[in-house]
């Protein structure tokens, strides 16, 4: 019999004696070659079907988020739908998962996919089909050891109160009375949510597939996929044809790649690139505890460590700091598991034993190691991939496919029935999702206090508000709009009216179908004819520069091109956000500073708000090769700037999207000002 504790001891103590026999880790081991028989309490109910040759949509993956999806889309009405599953259902990463269910978190519009998600598992499926999912519900308990996590729990709770969540803040003494086992002596306190609870993914998605097939879904195990066609429009789009499998094809116009860690490769098969990774992720199941029956579930995030009621024992996991990666994906695994690494797990552990000690004398039933797919801003990557039109991704979810899976699974299906979720999704969706060099700067500087730099933003501002500043705003994305539509498209897309005389810059939004919000951005409207600016492609109509956050430009950049491509606007986008700097000048002194390196007027009366205008800064005369390569002067600032060739952005990886072959280059430097 195994003990906790002496697992612990085993890694720590180097020196220590062999271990009596008494003492010897039992739990049993498991390797990564595939299992014969499935090892998951439910027999096969779904037969594969015969003669399927054309589907709505085609789903991949029966773990928790492909189920969910395929039921959601059968519920809102799309009955010829196919469920493909290489192995069996939960096959991969669902069938081993934790299945916890926390109600609150810091967003609202994930709180509400998690209630979704409680919905269809304590209520829904059961008053659909008459079968229990397996759903539990125990409560769940949120630990702070320190007060800045009491008050993020504190604010968890004020925001719960708004979505009608029962929650209650509890002093350590009120937590020992709860949960009489828990060590509450380094407590500030805890977030007790008596409605939270625990789901049986085999039950799950079982009764999930029984109920879509009701609806007239099609669900097809052990059929893997071994091809996705894509086919090119006139206008040249690339756009989803079929899936290939061993057993034939299904022409579809849809592709829902719920495939989990293997998502990646089902990706490649359509030219569509899925950033996640795959690492070992695990847990311990322990022996009997006596009084630990009906106890809430506990995560405490301080010492990333989770404890899951599991009848009368305790499942112990937690988020690795120093995990493994499986760099080699195997496609045939399916109900395998990996061996255990306890150098790895130590922290979980730890973190484990010192929230209720009686875990060191505890013994260990079984370990249970197993893949899982992260992402790098630990969010999971959904909606309509921007390589391929009707390829849509929902996975990348990080061990929470479970408790997302409702909220994700209804909002994907209407995604792909009405071209964009209910809910704002915008950080799931993958046509944002950008491999950025600052975010891992910004990572080193998250804290539950003022940021390490707070006092260098408390000066900028102030120097902003009342003298002038200077911010570089190159990661700005820069995109032209030209054509024979493009006014048409203008008129479509902005808020505004953008049409004004050129020379002007309008601030404005872009809506989607349903009236919604899509962005905000800045709309210049340029002279036409001749380029006007250095990288501004000639045009005989109208032509618009636009200027949109970093951030956010590989999403405007994908649904600008989704409507030109929907209403077959004849224009052309092109982007050219390596190719130009931008430099905010701002601050009450901020037209003193420019007027002595351009040359123009820049008073109100020659030069209003929201307008803008070429100019060129300080005379200074620049050879054709500057924006490619060489350095330069500006004699007035003293300060020697080198250019260097960008030859791609980071929105546009593979350097696909249309630029100007031949762009006009000019014989000086030129600022493109504006003022709005």
């Amino acid at each position: 019999m195994a003990f906790i504790g002496s697992a612990v001891r085993r890694i720590s103590l180097s020196l220590r004696p062999p271990l009596s026999p008494l003492c010897r880790i039992s739990a049993r081991a498991y390797s990564s070659e595939p299992t014969t028989e499935k090892s998951v309490p439910y027999e096969k109910t779904l037969k594969q079907e015969d003669g399927i040759s054309s589907a709505d949509a085609v789903v991949i993956g029966g773990g928790s988020l492909g189920c969910q999806t395929v039921y959601h889309l059968a519920k809102m009405g799309m009955t010829n739908v196919v469920l493909l599953e290489r192995d069996r259902l939960t096959a991969g990463t669902t069938w081993h998962t934790a299945g916890l269910l926390w109600q609150l978190r810091p967003s609202d519009v994930e709180i509400e996919l998690l209630a979704h998600t409680r919905n269809v598992i304590s209520k829904d499926l059961e008053e659909e089909t008459g079968l229990h999912t397996g759903w539990i519900q125990n409560g769940g308990l949120f630990i702070a050891s320190n007060k800045q996590r009491l008050d993020e729990y504190k604010r968890l709770m004020s925001l719960g109160k708004v979505y009608g969540i029962e929650s209650h803040v509890l002093s350590p003494a009120e937590t020992k009375d709860l949960y009489p086992l828990m060590n509450v002596d380094d407590l500030y306190g805890t977030l007790y949510v008596p409605k939270d609870g625990t789901m049986d993914p085999a039950g799950t998605c079982t009764t999930l597939t029984r109920a879509a097939s009701a609806r007239g879904a099609t669900v097809i195990e052990n059929c893997p996929v071994t091809g996705i066609q894509v086919k090119s429009d006139d206008l040249g789009v690339k756009r989803v044809k079929a899936v290939e499998t061993r057993h034939g094809t299904i022409e579809t116009p849809c592709v829902v790649n719920c495939a989990g860690v293997w998502a990646t490769k089902l990706g490649e098969m359509a030219g569509v690139k899925v950033p996640l990774i795959a690492m070992h992720h695990a847990y311990v199941v322990t022996e009997r505890i006596e009084g630990i029956q009906n106890m809430p579930n506990v995560r405490d995030h301080d010492a990333s460590v989770y404890l899951r009621l599991q009848g009368d024992a305790l499942s112990v996991g937690g988020y690795e700091q120093n995990p493994i990666f499986w760099e080699e994906v195997s496609d045939k695994f399916a109900f395998s598991l990996f061996d255990l690494d306890w150098d790895v797990f130590m922290q979980n552990i730890e973190g484990a034993i010192n929230r209720v000690p009686i875990l060191e004398q505890t013994g260990i039933k079984s370990t249970v190691c197993g893949p899982e797919s992260f992402t790098a801003d630990h969010k999971p990557l959904m909606g309509e991939a921007p390589e391929v039109r009707g390829y849509f991704l929902g996975c990348g979810f990080n061990s929470a496919g479970m408790m997302l899976g409702g909220g994700c699974g209804r909002e994907l299906a209407h995604w792909i029935i009405h071209g964009r979720p209910e809910k704002d999704m915008y950080g799931y969706d993958i046509r944002w999702n950008a491999n950025y060099k600052y975010n891992e700067l910004l990572g080193k500087e998250y804290t539950f206090s003022f940021p390490p730099h707070h006092d260098v933003i408390k000066n900028e501002c102030l120097t902003c508000r009342n003298g002038v500043a200077v911010f570089n705003m190159s990661y700005f994305g820069k995109f032209f709009l030209t054509g024979p539509d493009a006014k048409k498209a203008a008129d479509w897309l902005f808020t505004a009216d953008v049409n004004k005389k050129p020379g002007s810059t309008v601030y404005t939004c872009m809506l989607n179908k349903r009236g919604g919000s899509e962005a905000d951005l800045t709309v210049s409207r340029l002279e036409p004819g001749a380029a006007n600016l250095p990288l501004s492609p000639e045009s005989d109509g109208d032509t618009y520069y636009l200027a949109i956050g970093g951030g956010v430009a590989e999403h405007n950049w994908n649904h600008i091109s989704t409507v030109l491509q929907d209403q077959g606007f004849r224009c052309q986008l092109a982007d050219h956000s390596e190719d130009m700097g931008m430099i905010s000048i701002q601050g009450p002194k901020s037209r003193a500073v420019l007027q002595e390196v351009l040359d123009t007027d820049l008073s109100n009366e020659a030069f209003p708000f929201s307008t803008h205008k070429v100019v060129n800064a300080a005379g200074h005369q620049v050879s054709a090769d500057f924006i490619r390569s060489g350095e330069f002067t500006l004699e007035r600032m003293g300060v020697t700037y080198k250019a260097k060739a960008h030859l791609k952005t980071p929105f546009d990886s593979e350097n696909k999207r249309p630029k100007d072959k031949n762009p006009p280059y000019v014989n000086r430097l030129v600022w493109h000002v504006s003022l709005s």
